[in-house]
């Protein structure tokens, strides 16, 4: 079954065993599904008698037959007439993007390094879906970027609650393809996203190299794009740095208008802090804010999270707020942030992203795309971990230091020369960083 309306057919064929051919004719032609879910089917009909009727008469039988269906018992309601409309209203109410809670652009302290793509996320909220359509988005983790997107989707929710608003990671838009597939409600998925007024797509560097989910996003976007609704997409860099992004996509991202984030400055970084702080009813001094601008200077979540560490010392152990307790809430953000890969998971997505074999960047074969991969691999083993070129080479069948450091040397090298290679370091490196390790 594929669709609401495909399980409604399949209860009517279960009630027409049951009830008689004027039963069915009576009270069923204008009775429609609504909703589906939590083990709760809605149905509606235009008048309050026939409510009554299907609720008393009718209600145990599709109760039943529900439950033949998906082995569970199932809440039934029927709404006529306009209740239909209080319903929508409601439901809009309680679906409004709760990601976007919090995320406003006058919480968005706005510098030198983000000010053009605060200026453009702006007059995409005032003026949706005509001049920057799609907007892009991009910079190192931890700048802004989300809070810009979801700023967007607060505003437009704000001026007129009606308006469609679906948000979704790269990964879990591969995650739910991949469900959609499995559980046969490809329908369901295609409608979820394609009809909305505002498409909100956060880090889509993961559906790089995804064949099936590129192609399935290249028919969602080219859906809304061409109703003229708008789309805003998130990215840790540019399309053009995106190695196995499909060409198709790619002209379409750099079609619309495109806005970097940069590191905050250090007077950026402070105003960030004293917001945060202020937000959360926390005074701090001029030395701590200082202090913390001064020691986590390219990662705004970090800064977030220092003084969320601050405010639960005060909170919850009655601490006054010193120089040495900003030193353990930022050792304590940055120790908690951090999650290194294990050396096999770096060998593993290495090996998958050139189509080889842990054993092949492991072992002695020279063939010129194995040591290409097993070189990256090692150079990814030396930025993402704390392992020394000696642990490193004991990886790799104790190769020596020295034989480690030409390889990293080397992938270093063609980095810089080529940005292809650039955007395949960093393809491989988002696998590793990333949960997602479906290749839909």
């Amino acid at each position: 079954m594929n669709s609401l309306q495909d399980i409604w057919n399949e209860i009517m064929k279960i009630l027409s065993k049951e009830l008689t051919p004027t039963a069915i004719a009576t009270w069923f032609p204008d009775c429609v599904p609504v909703e589906l879910e939590d083990c709760r089917l809605i149905l509606h009909t235009p008048k309050g008698f026939k409510r009554d009727i299907i609720l008393t008469r009718f209600g145990d039988t599709i109760k039943k037959a529900l439950y033949d269906l998906f082995s569970c018992d199932f809440e039934l309601i029927v709404l006529a007439g306009d209740e239909i409309n209080d319903y929508v209203s409601q439901k809009k109410d309680e679906t409004s993007l709760p990601e976007m809670a919090g995320y406003t652009f006058d919480r968005f302290i706005v510098g030198n390094s983000n000010k053009f793509a605060h200026a453009a996320a702006v007059a995409v909220a005032d003026n949706p879906g005509k001049n920057y359509n799609p907007l892009f988005i991009y910079g190192n983790s931890g700048l802004g970027k989300t809070h810009l997107l979801l700023a967007i989707g607060q505003a437009i929710h704000e001026r007129d609650p009606s308006k469609k608003i679906a948000y979704i990671k790269g990964d879990e838009f591969t995650n739910q393809l991949v469900k959609s597939i499995k559980d046969g409600t490809g329908e369901e998925f295609r409608t979820k996203y394609r009809n909305v007024d505002l498409f909100l797509v956060d880090d889509i560097q993961f559906i790089a190299g995804k064949q099936q989910t590129q192609n399935e996003f290249f028919h969602t976007f080219n859906n809304i794009y061409e109703a003229g609704h708008q789309i805003v997409i998130t990215s840790d860099r540019p399309p053009l740095e995106m190695s196995l992004l499909d060409d198709r996509l790619r002209t379409r991202f750099e079609g619309g208008l495109m806005a970097d984030i940069q590191p905050p400055d250090l007077e950026t970084r402070m105003a960030i802090i004293r917001n945060k702080a202020a937000q959360l009813g926390l005074l701090l001094s001029d030395e701590a804010v200082s202090y913390i601008a001064s020691t986590i200077t390219a990662n705004i979540r970090q800064l977030e999270g220092v003084i969320k560490r601050l405010t639960a010392y005060k909170e919850i152990l009655n601490d006054v707020i010193t120089i040495d307790s900003v030193k353990r809430a930022i050792a304590d953000v940055i120790r908690i942030g951090t999650d290194i890969p294990k050396p096999e998971y770096i060998i593993r997505e290495t090996a998958k992203y050139y189509s080889l074999k842990d054993d092949d960047l492991r072992g002695q074969n020279r063939a010129k795309n194995v040591a290409m991969a097993r070189q990256v691999s090692m150079y990814l083993m030396r930025s993402l971990t704390n392992l020394s070129l000696k642990d490193i080479g004991a990886e790799y069948e104790d190769r020596n230091h020295a034989t480690v450091l030409s390889s990293i040397r080397k992938v270093e090298d063609l980095m810089q020369k080529d940005p292809k290679m650039a955007g395949v370091v960093r393809d491989i490196t988002s696998n590793i960083t990333s949960n997602n390790a479906i290749d839909l």
